[in-house]
């Protein structure tokens, strides 16, 4: 829907869902992080789609405190019917605008998904771009957690772990997942199989297409769902709202979940992949019958600017202190910057299940659910652009392709290979070095990337500052 009228149509429809009181307006800070404002049905009206709604942009880091104001203007093809809210509530995505002028805001993280894929048509270089996220994230049952000046820990509790094998408390009837030993696995020992299907019907129900769902290796409640592709902007938004639903159905479960990277100590870590293409006429632009991979040049050219710019990216797709933790050897995540046909250990995989000419596409692999998705997308979508613009063709850069376990390799053979950042202060180096592929065409700001760049290292520098409970371990008594 497009109109006020198709609107309200749609909201005073009591046969397609309960009555309708609220309109329920949401938007991403610079971070990724969903606000909301709520406003009656009866005053939703034609000045609030063309003036917006009045908020404060200062309190959440878009404007100074001396030059706040700022206005949402919804989208209306993002109106959907919300189950969780106790009144009949619509939610709509909104656009962040200048209060004075109702201009899109520069810094709007939706604003600078839409410029990159504007580009990307602006060069001539594809009608459009496909993108597939997968979701991985923890289901717990108890998180607490305390910092304070003499105090720090957490401590996290799930049903399937392994280490409740031994629970006294309550009934205890087995059922727990051996450590590292998830991957698909099967009820009993799959205790949210039921959630997970909830999660996955909300989402369809949302106009997203899910593909599946499954338990992921994590042992203590790690799951998977993944969703069709779509094109940027409605992955980004889809992104936003799978999120929103699967911590929705676990609350209602009297259960929680995260997306944090890496919760547990020594399990598997949680990302979320982004399956990318390039498309004109409903074709990949990817495909090539007879090359390896079936890649095109255009697409190593693609993964090239990937790769040429993976330090640099992962500042945007990999943006907390936590993310660093998860990309480390010996586990799924990748650390080199290489790319290799259904391999695992390299930062750009080459799916198998998908060689055709529609459907062909890669998977970079580094991402985790702290990113920003507009902005991580935009990202990744301008350093393709760039190895395409300068014929960054990746097997001609020596950045594979590698089909075998990257770990595996000889030690001499491995230091041959470039490597991602090992933390969240490498990653904003690399930004500062290496940005002016962003700024082409005024997709991203110096001030966004300045904004960026000083946000994350302030949090960087609160981790770095705090002793860590493990140190007392190691040198209390030294």
């Amino acid at each position: 829907m497009h109109t006020l009228e198709a609107f309200l149509e749609f909201a005073r429809d009591e046969t397609a869902h309960p009555r309708v009181e609220m309109v329920d307006l949401r938007f991403a800070d610079v971070s990724g992080a969903w606000h909301h404002v709520t406003i009656p049905l009866d005053r939703f009206d034609e000045e609030v789609l063309t003036r917006g709604v009045p908020f404060d942009g200062s309190s959440l880091g878009f404007k100074s405190v001396s030059a706040g104001d700022m206005a949402l203007l919804p989208d209306l093809s993002t109106a959907l019917y919300d189950p969780f809210c106790g009144q009949g509530t619509i939610g709509i995505i909104c656009n962040v605008v200048e209060a004075d002028t109702s201009e899109r805001f520069a810094n709007d993280p939706r604003w600078v998904a839409e410029r990159a894929e504007k580009l990307l048509q602006d060069e001539g270089i594809a009608d459009g771009s496909l993108w597939g996220p997968e979701f991985e994230f923890y289901i717990f049952d108890k998180i607490v957690y305390l910092n304070d000046i003499n105090v720090s820990y957490y401590r996290i509790d799930s049903e399937e772990a392994d280490w409740n094998t031994g629970a006294e408390e309550g009934q205890n009837l087995g059922g727990k997942i051996p450590h590292h030993s998830g991957y698909h696995a099967m009820p009993p020992l799959d205790q949210h199989y039921g959630v997970r299907n909830e999660m996955a019907i909300c989402i369809g129900q949302a106009g997203i297409p899910v593909r599946y769902h499954h338990h992921e290796v994590g042992g203590p409640g790690q799951s998977e769902i993944e969703i069709g592709l779509l094109p940027l902007l409605k992955a980004a938004d889809a992104t936003q709202l799978v999120k929103y639903l699967t911590k929705m159905v676990a609350r209602q479960a009297n259960k929680t979940v995260t997306y944090m990277p890496k919760p547990l100590y020594n399990e598997a870590g949680s990302g979320m992949h982004f399956h990318q293409l390039l498309v004109r006429d409903d074709r990949s632009l990817f495909w090539a019958e007879g090359e390896y991979a079936h890649l095109s040049k255009l697409a190593r050219q693609y993964i090239g600017g990937l790769l040429v710019h993976g330090r640099a990216l992962l500042a945007f797709t990999n943006p907390s202190t936590n993310s660093y933790k998860r990309l480390v050897p010996g586990f799924e995540a990748p650390v080199s910057l290489s790319y290799g046909l259904a391999n695992r250990t390299a930062t750009v995989r080459i799916p198998k299940y998908v060689a055709n000419e529609r459907e062909q596409r890669i998977e970079f692999r580094p991402p985790d659910g702290t990113c920003n998705p507009y902005l991580a997308m935009a990202a990744q979508l301008m350093a393709g652009i760039d190895g395409i613009v300068n014929g960054f063709d990746a097997a001609d850069l020596g950045y594979g392709p590698y089909d075998v376990n990257i770990y595996e390799l000889p030690p001499e053979e491995q230091a041959k290979i470039k490597t991602i950042p090992t933390s969240l202060k490498e990653a904003m180096i690399a930004l500062r070095e290496d940005h002016a592929f962003l700024l082409r065409g005024g997709v991203f700001t110096e001030e966004l990337i300045d904004v960026w760049i000083a946000a994350k290292m302030e949090k960087y520098e609160e981790v770095r500052h705090r002793p860590h409970p493990y140190e007392m371990t190691l040198y209390f008594d030294v």
